[in-house]
């Protein structure tokens, strides 16, 4: 039985913004260290053998903090674009509720939340998922099955598509998934790669409001 850890980065400056951020490499807040710190305390009882993240700043401060709280900074992380944040497109930089206010909440959760509904110029999460899981597979998965404990510190929308596909999340639920910053999602895994248990820890109640 092997340990399958995501962590959602903590927060960004961005993030504290309430800006899209997506491909813009923006460092952590304050907070998002903290929240990276608290992530790393729920993980005490996890011993960790591999990490990996995104190539965005925010993800690796977050998986460095949290090595250092463990004191394992000995650990060996691999960082892959193909877990990068969602591309907003013309949305990036752009303040989520001033959007929310200017188009309705109809047409902002299509845009923020949805499976398949473009972003001018970006990624849907569907495209996200076209990344995302072929790297799990290819990669992580094999890591799991050989009974290796790993942890991937990545960003919302990398992290949801992945749960879609780890907890078989349909397209028309999976708007409804919210990963806060600096949550902990800890899975199960059995030699045969499937989800046998899930707890959540680290909970951010600021979750949706991010």
């Amino acid at each position: 039985m092997a340990y399958l850890v995501l962590v959602r980065h903590g927060q960004s400056e961005w993030n504290a913004q309430g800006l899209w951020t997506g491909w813009r490499d923006v460092p952590l807040s304050s907070e998002g260290f903290a929240e990276a710190r608290r992530a790393g305390e729920a993980l005490r009882d996890i011993p960790l053998d591999l990490g990996y993240t995104s190539a965005l700043t925010r993800a690796q401060q977050t998986l460095d903090e949290i090595k250092r709280t463990l004191g394992r900074e000995d650990l060996p992380v691999i960082a892959d674009p193909a877990l990068n944040e969602r591309d907003y497109g013309d949305l990036t930089g752009k303040n989520k509720w001033k959007i929310l206010e200017e188009y309705g909440e109809e047409q902002f959760l299509k845009w923020r939340r949805s499976w398949d509904y473009p972003v001018p110029g970006g990624e849907t999460l569907k495209d996200v998922y076209a990344r995302v899981v072929p790297y799990y597979e290819r990669e992580i998965l094999p890591q799991l099955r050989e009974g290796r404990n790993v942890i991937i510190a990545a960003h919302g929308n990398s992290l949801r598509a992945l749960v879609k596909y780890l907890e078989n999340i349909s397209d028309a639920d999976i708007p409804k998934l919210e990963i806060g910053t600096g949550e902990v999602y800890i899975y199960q895994v059995d030699p045969q790669g499937r989800i046998v248990g899930k707890e959540i820890r680290a909970v951010n109640e600021a979750r949706g409001r991010q």
